[in-house]
């Protein structure tokens, strides 16, 4: 697929299963190591908690390597954190099963911010929320949060975690799981007010939200979004955010439309046939995850796989004008 912007406004480099594109860096180089200059090195993971099954003991310990390499700060886990039905409280089994003894890594000992999916939804949502009273790394003060670039040691960022579920109206008719009943204890027009606000008061070049449900995929489990393409997407193009990265479909994708990056990381235990749409860059299912190296300069992404290959890599220039923000 043919990308109609100036090489200045994006170079790619797709490896396997991707599509034709422009190197990105000389002999492939990606992250630097760690503590390399101002650089914010970091990774994300979505739609993984599965006691280790499905290729996800695979992906923790590829995330691990690549943290270690990397020097990543933390972790972004954009939701579906633990299946089939979420965890009920702070003492349920899945927090050792599915997490604890899953990204056991020094490197994984980092800040983990975390989102909500529609899986947890089927739980009981506060218990995450709690567990971050008691864990050192699971970081969730809110269902929706601002993480200030200061706080990760990156003042050129401002990093948004959104809670998708309660903007899908589906969610709001079922009555054969707990999702209704907590999507309708949710407030999605205050959400939304204050991500538009929060935005708007970010005076940083680079503004990166996160979410679980995705706005644009070819995905074949769900694809499109339309709560979001409603509601999310004029936000991000309004407020000059670049990138949105999230789950939802289990895959690996990166589209471009309209001015926004849309980066889906949902492979991170089972994955489900993707295709290309439009504004598709890169497309591949296959068990992985993906990282990040930001710069007041550029967006460094790449996705690995469950077998540790680097499948995939693009960078995304600062916004024009963005820096004197």
């Amino acid at each position: 697929m043919t990308d109609t912007r100036t090489p200045s406004r994006r170079t790619v480099l797709a490896a396997a299963g991707g599509l034709a594109a422009t190197p990105l860096l000389a002999g492939g180089a990606l992250a630097a190591a760690p503590g390399a200059g101002e650089a914010l090195t970091f990774l994300a993971v979505g739609d993984w908690g599965r006691d280790g099954a499905e290729h996800q003991r695979d992906v923790a310990a590829r995330m691990g390597e690549a943290a270690a390499a990397v020097g990543a700060r933390f972790t972004a886990s954009v939701g579906d954190n633990f299946y089939d039905d979420g965890v009920r409280s702070v003492d349920d089994p899945q927090w050792k099963t599915s997490f604890e003894d899953i990204y056991t890594a020094p490197s994984l000992q980092a800040p983990w911010f975390v989102a909500l999916g529609n899986h947890d939804y089927r739980g009981e949502p506060q218990a995450q929320l709690d567990y971050a009273r008691v864990s050192p790394r699971w970081k969730m003060p809110a269902r929706y949060y601002k993480v200030a670039g200061a706080e990760v040691g990156a003042p050129f960022v401002d990093l948004f975690f959104i809670d998708t579920s309660p903007l899908v109206q589906s969610y709001r008719s079922k009555v054969e799981t707990n999702i209704k009943r907590n999507v309708l204890a949710q407030d999605p027009a205050a959400q939304l007010a204050w991500l538009d606000a929060e935005l708007a008061r970010s005076s940083a070049p680079w503004k990166l939200v996160f979410g679980h449900h995705t706005v644009f995929s070819g995905g074949s489990g769900h694809g499109d979004t339309a709560e979001l393409k409603a509601q999310l997407k004029p936000i991000l193009e309004r407020r000059g955010v670049q990138a949105y990265v999230c789950g939802h479909d289990h895959d690996l994708q990166h589209i471009q439309r309209d001015g926004v990056d849309y980066i889906c990381t949902g492979a991170g235990s089972e994955v489900r046939p993707v295709k290309a749409v439009q504004g598709t860059r890169f497309c591949l299912s296959r068990s992985g995850f993906s990282v990040y190296r930001l710069t007041p300069e550029a967006l460094e992404v790449e996705f690995r796989d469950h077998l540790g290959a680097s499948v995939y890599k693009a960078a995304i220039p600062v916004r024009a004008g963005a820096r004197a923000a």
